[in-house]
């Protein structure tokens, strides 16, 4: 290790509970292991799974830091030995297991990637945890392609204004869903055909008006039971229901004969728990595929409020109240 010290500040969760249950402490500066790369980091992301780990509703894969933080943005500083095509300087954004919200995080080197000419900082911090779960399951599990009709629940989240934005950009005709009108214009400026306010438009009926009838053939959902019968309602003909999260709920009674008569596939995915190796595919795809666009000015992260490191109490408090559109970042 370069200029590296021996302790660092990390933001920590004190006990299951409230945002005052984020704290500052100190800790050992983590070594990388053969594979990894130590990165001083610059931002990182806040996501929902951070807030659900705090509120101890999503453990740590074992193995993984207990610091929250899926994401970060900023310089490699040091390597480990088997490390190949990082180089110690190079400005680098990553997907983490855990340990993002730290002074320095560890990251697996095959998950690293260039940071987008032309993005900052922040900016960079913000991609990989939404840009890696919308790749995959969007266009991987969904099998998105030009010329669908896409139906993006939480259109204004983090996942949602990147899948709205990605969508677009593949030629696919999305419509999305929000908890307001002006976050349902916030959905049509980021690209999509509607914005439909969930709390009083009912997204059903508004598509199939829309859509004479035929529905959407992909559709990403993170509400869970309670969208589950309007969602393959909603479906067309070989529809895809991809579910990332359960927000409303994780058991549900449905009538099949949707599935059946209109040849539905109901799928879903989780991505913190799996291997090195099954992110790193995923990674190379977001680079060949979806980097080109964020370069391009294409694509481009929504990035809603920063907050200093040591105010993450309040970057969670803000992520809760779901008063945001885009992603939340916290900057050292």
């Amino acid at each position: 290790m370069t200029a590296v010290p021996s302790e660092m500040t990390v933001i920590e969760i004190a006990a299951p509970g409230g945002p005052e249950q984020l704290r500052c402490a100190v800790r050992p500066v983590p070594r990388p292991g053969a594979r990894e790369v130590l990165v001083r980091v610059a931002a990182a992301g806040v996501n929902r799974p951070d807030v659900m780990q705090r509120q101890g509703r999503y453990p740590p894969p074992a193995g993984a830091s207990d610091i929250p933080g899926l994401e970060v943005a900023g310089e490699v500083v040091a390597l480990g030995s088997e490390v190949a095509g990082v180089a110690v300087g190079d400005q680098v954004t990553a997907l983490l297991a855990g340990g993002g919200y730290a002074e320095y995080a560890v990251a697996a080197a095959p998950l690293c990637l260039p940071v987008p000419r032309g993005l900052t900082m922040v900016e960079a911090a913000a991609l990989p945890e939404t840009f890696f779960t919308v790749w995959t399951n969007v266009f991987e599990r969904g099998r998105c392609k030009p010329g669908d009709n896409v139906l993006i629940h939480g259109g204004t989240s983090g996942i949602g204004t990147t899948a709205i934005q990605l969508a677009a950009a593949w030629g696919a005709r999305v419509y999305a869903t929000a908890g307001s009108d002006e976050k349902a214009r916030a959905c049509e400026r980021l690209g999509a055909v509607r914005g439909i306010n969930y709390r009083t438009q009912d997204f059903v009926e508004l598509i199939r008006q829309d859509t004479a009838g035929k529905g959407v053939d992909v559709i990403l959902d993170m509400v869970g039971a309670d969208y589950l019968d309007r969602n393959l309602q909603v479906a067309a003909v070989e529809g895809r229901l991809v579910i990332i999260s359960m927000l409303g709920g994780s058991r549900a009674e449905i009538k099949l004969n949707h599935v059946v008569t209109k040849r539905l596939t109901v799928t879903g995915s989780t991505l913190r728990a799996r291997s090195v190796e099954e992110k790193a595919a995923v990674a190379d795809a977001v680079r060949s595929n979806v980097w080109p666009l964020l370069v391009a000015g294409r694509v481009r992260p929504v990035v809603h409020a920063t907050f200093p490191f040591a105010e993450a109490a309040a970057a969670h408090q803000l992520m809760e109240s779901s008063n945001h559109i885009g992603k939340i970042v916290l900057t050292m």
